[in-house]
């Protein structure tokens, strides 16, 4: 899935609701408007706009032309990317990489690598907003331009910027800086949610194929790959919700693969520039070519942002934190599918099918972080064939609880398909909203202070709305997973956008980071296995019950779950547990499901631990989004 990877079910399911009978009046209405506001920009207006954007573009230079180095910041990466380059042969490539697990870390050096850049960046995103995070990365990047950098910019239009008033801004802010949106729906930059229903009825399929790449190139050599996009939740900077998310930094020849990737999609029709967006055209040829100069943000939080600034142009912090703890690999793989994924009516599954090999070879063990365990027909059928080896792989999935989630939709076919997963042979481990881990991270705001919680001016937000998490019994900074990632037998490490989801395999366009490497892989296995300890997760096992009534139970249970669209037996095979340390006499250890000792151990804590809602109410939202067909779109 994709996140706000709550960002691609929620972004549909929302406007199904909306769209539902009760509120049949709105089909006329949104048909019109698809009508409408369906047509593209004309040529005319399209030339006018593009030429009048050109004309008033800054082409002032911050750094003297004869700078070669475009007055770049130093970076001791530079001498890794000289490393690996030196000790690179095609047969035998070289990298140097860093996994990055701490959100302001990602930031900080996402900062620190544009200001290092000297000729040209590249970044693909699947969203990008106007808070600090945001804005602090847009900020840099204009500024990376006027220093003498190509800088070329891709994010999805669904779920970024939504001011055109902003992107006129960033279509002018300087010759060297260019940003395009890949699908637009209706021609437009902004998208209210009249037209977001108009998108839905009138062009589904095309609306539903979405850019979910989060990539950062930096000069063709160093690239950061994975799950984060560009708000505050992705860098521990939200103060209500942050994620528990992963990227791996690579340095080395890998870059080239990459900038072909991005090419792909940058000369692709699907990505278009924003003077050829209705309201973004409209904006431009309105402010003319006197139009003012791109003018940096006012952060709501300038204290964090210079302090981050400062440490971002530390060279000797970057080497001891990040640079001297690179590991040197052999090859790293980048997947990535093509623009336009679904095309012509068949999905063209490119990310997929190495992920696919992968998991066919599994020997001994898989270890799987998934915000969404929703597995499309080609996992479920890989995984029975595993589950039928004599010897199969033990499968380790870390994921989220209702709780740690916000996506309560998909969440639900999660929940629908425990006993599934269960019979398969999967150690599930659910993560907690409050996680120990996150302590350090509660200090951190303490420390800078938090940034105040969003207005919901946004698409996305409005479209979220009140299904965009659960209500939960204390308050806090809830942390819920946004990782994706895997390790196969210890020595194959995968990091990148893909949620191994149905969406992910058929309709969103995804990448990643290949690596066999056991040091690599083994740093992997550590981290996401420290999210499925006892305080930060909890494990999901079968329920203890009679023999008759547990009987009679299951078997009511597979007939409820067989339904295609009700699966209403709300006494369920599984359950959450919490490790019990004091349980045998206070000789407890954490063991997993299965073993002897698991539930002297472990107390069940009910389907949904922490969650502020009466039974019968999620029950009721979970049952309205049990319809088979939705899988796909989730």
């Amino acid at each position: 899935m994709a996140g706000r990877d709550a960002e691609k079910s929620e972004a549909l399911l929302p406007a199904l609701v909306f769209l539902s009978p009760h509120r049949a009046f709105v089909f006329p209405l949104a048909v019109a408007l698809a009508l409408l506001a369906g047509c593209a920009l004309d040529p005319i207006h399209a030339r006018r706009a593009a030429a009048t954007a050109s004309a008033a573009q800054d082409r002032s230079r911050d750094c003297a032309p004869e700078r070669r180095d475009a007055c770049a910041i130093d970076t001791p990466y530079r001498s890794l990317v000289a490393a690996a380059l030196q000790q690179s042969t095609p047969a035998a490539p070289v990298h140097y990489v860093n996994l990055i697990e701490r959100g302001e870390d990602a930031l900080l050096l996402r900062v620190h690598l544009i200001r290092s850049a000297r000729r040209s960046i590249e970044i693909q995103t699947f969203i990008f907003s106007e808070d600090d995070a945001g804005t602090l990365v847009l900020d840099e990047l204009v500024a990376a331009a006027r220093r003498g950098v190509q800088v070329r910019v891709i994010a999805d239009q669904l779920f970024s910027l939504d001011d055109a008033k902003l992107y006129a801004a960033l279509a002018r802010a300087h010759a060297n800086f260019e940003f395009r949106v890949y699908n637009p729906t209706l021609h437009k930059a902004s998208t209210p949610p009249l037209e977001f229903a108009a998108g839905v009825l009138c062009c589904f399929w095309r609306f539903n194929q979405r850019m979910h790449d989060k990539m950062l190139l930096v000069d063709g050599e160093i690239g950061i790959v994975g799950g984060r996009n560009y708000e505050n939740r992705y860098y521990d900077w939200d103060g209500e919700f942050d994620y528990r998310d992963r990227d791996l930094l690579a340095a080395g020849p890998v870059g080239a693969t990459m900038r072909a990737a991005f090419d792909a999609f940058w000369n692709s029709a699907y990505t278009v520039p924003l003077s050829r967006l209705r309201d973004v055209a409209g904006s431009i040829l309105d402010a003319g070519i006197d139009a003012p100069r791109y003018a940096m943000h006012a952060y709501r939080n300038p204290a964090r942002v210079a302090a981050l600034s400062r440490r971002t142009d530390d060279t000797e912090f970057i080497r001891a934190h990040f640079v001297a703890d690179a590991l040197r690999v052999g090859r790293v793989d980048y997947f990535s599918d093509l623009p336009g994924k679904p095309s012509a009516g068949t999905a063209r599954r490119e990310s997929t099918r190495p992920l696919v090999a992968l998991l066919r070879a599994a020997q001994s063990e898989i270890v799987l972080q998934t915000p969404y365990l929703v597995l499309s027909a080609t996992a479920k059928d890989i995984f029975r064939e595993l589950h039928r080896r004599a010897s199969p792989p033990h499968v380790i999935v870390s994921t989220n609880s209702l709780a740690a989630t916000d996506a309560f939709y998909v969440y639900a076919l999660s929940y629908k398909y425990k006993k599934r997963y269960l019979r398969l042979g999967f150690e599930i481990h659910e993560f907690k909203p409050f996680p120990a881990e996150a302590a350090e991270l509660i200090a951190n705001y303490a420390e800078l202070g938090a940034e105040p919680a969003q207005p919901a001016n946004t698409a996305r937000s409005r479209a979220r709305g009140k299904f965009r998490d659960a209500p939960l019994k204390r308050g806090g900074v809830r942390v819920g997973l946004h990782a994706k990632s895997m390790v196969i037998d210890g020595e194959i490490a995968v990091i990148g956008s893909h949620n191994f989801d149905p969406r992910s395999e058929k309709y969103n366009t995804e990448a990643g980071f290949i690596v066999r490497d056991a040091a690599l892989a083994a740093r992997l296995r550590d981290s996401i296995l420290r999210d499925t300890q006892a305080d930060n997760a909890w494990t999901i096992a079968k329920r203890q019950r009679t023999r008759i009534l547990g009987g009679l139970n299951n078997a009511i249970a597979n007939l409820s779950a067989a339904l295609p669209i009700f699966d209403l037996w709300p006494f369920r095979y599984a359950s959450s547990f919490e490790f019990d340390p004091t349980g045998m006499h206070g000789t407890c250890r954490s063991v997993p499901p299965g073993h002897a000792d698991f539930y002297a151990c472990h107390t069940d804590v009910g389907d949904f631990p922490e969650v502020d809602l009466p039974l019968k109410t999620i029950y009721t939202r979970i049952v309205t989004a049990f319809g088979a067909g939705l899988v796909s779109i989730m």
